[in-house]
């Protein structure tokens, strides 16, 4: 995986786990992804003035997930604050959406799968909030 590669590359120290730090930032990579694809799948359906939430919440979620992967990317002068702030911030992101998703999954599919995504993002940005100094 390129994210991993790039991680175990860079030639400085990092003060956390580059293993932890490169599955945190696939993880959010697929989940910006994924919201991304269900904005689009449900703009494609019938019944869209319903899914006018879930729509906006899929795209908040996309964009907090790529900029939190884009921060943790980065580790030249590192503030952890900088940091755990963006990760408590995806970390909310991503339960909204899942909650959203939710609601629709027993009707959409996809909302099954981007909720589903969701959480596993979820559950990696909390993993790293809680080794982070």
């Amino acid at each position: 995986m390129p994210v991993r590669e790039m991680i175990e590359t860079y030639p400085a120290d990092i003060n956390l786990d580059r293993e932890r730090i490169a599955a945190t930032v696939g993880a959010l990579i697929d989940c910006a992804q994924a919201c991304t694809a269900c904005a689009d799948a449900c703009l494609s359906e019938g019944d869209v003035d319903d899914l006018r939430k879930c729509i906006r919440t899929n795209l908040d979620c996309a964009d907090i997930c790529d900029t939190t992967a884009r921060v943790l990317s980065r580790h030249t002068g590192y503030d952890a604050n900088i940091s755990r702030a963006q990760l408590q911030a995806c970390v909310q992101a991503c339960v909204s959406c899942a909650e959203e998703c939710g609601r629709h999954s027993r009707t959409h599919e996809h909302c099954r799968v981007c909720a589903d995504q969701c959480r596993a993002c979820e559950q990696a940005c909390r993993d790293l909030l809680a080794v982070m100094s």
